[in-house]
């Protein structure tokens, strides 16, 4: 019996439309000055209206 590759076996059309979400991490001052840092995972065609919302 031949040896299949593991790579072989996963099927790589199912993943297409994940390559179109990026993560975003964007700097958030609080009252207190200090920084905390917001991650989200948006559409790329969303990431400029993400980073321009108001916290």
């Amino acid at each position: 019996m031949a040896k299949v590759s593991k790579n072989s076996r996963t099927d790589r059309q199912v993943q297409t439309g994940s390559k179109d979400f990026v993560k975003v991490i964007k700097a958030v001052k609080s009252k207190s000055n200090t920084y905390g840092f917001l991650e989200k995972i948006v559409h790329k065609d969303k990431v400029q209206e993400f980073l321009a919302q108001k916290d």
